[in-house]
């Protein structure tokens, strides 16, 4: 592939992207972008300095991984795309598990940072 068909693949993606997806969907998208460097901020600085609270670190990193998936988790069930799979399920109520699950991820790993 010569670099004009990525550039023009990206710049179609992009422009759809901003077109099609409607906001709610972008603060997720936000959201999900802000914890995935947040991860990998706190992997490299594991890697670059180390790993002498090694709980800290671990707790860190867990909070950073689990909190994505549940991200993606809210934004499949959100997305009115995919309503035929969660018809059961309001946005409103989507939220609200992914809140609840959000103060227990955390408590987890505030106990487990000791």
């Amino acid at each position: 592939m010569s670099s004009e068909n990525i550039v023009s693949v990206v710049t179609s993606f992009f422009s759809d992207y901003i077109v099609k997806t409607p906001s709610k969907l972008k603060v997720i998208d936000s959201y999900l972008a802000y914890i995935l460097i947040t991860g990998v901020c706190q992997f490299a600085y594991c890697a670059l300095v180390g790993t002498f609270p090694f709980n800290s670190f671990l707790a860190g990193f867990i909070s950073c991984v689990a909190s994505f998936v549940l991200g993606v988790n809210l934004r499949l069930q959100v997305n009115s795309e995919n309503s035929h799979d969660f018809c059961s399920i309001a946005p409103e109520r989507a939220f609200a598990d992914f809140l609840f699950a959000h103060v227990i991820l955390h408590l987890v790993v505030i106990n487990f940072i000791g």
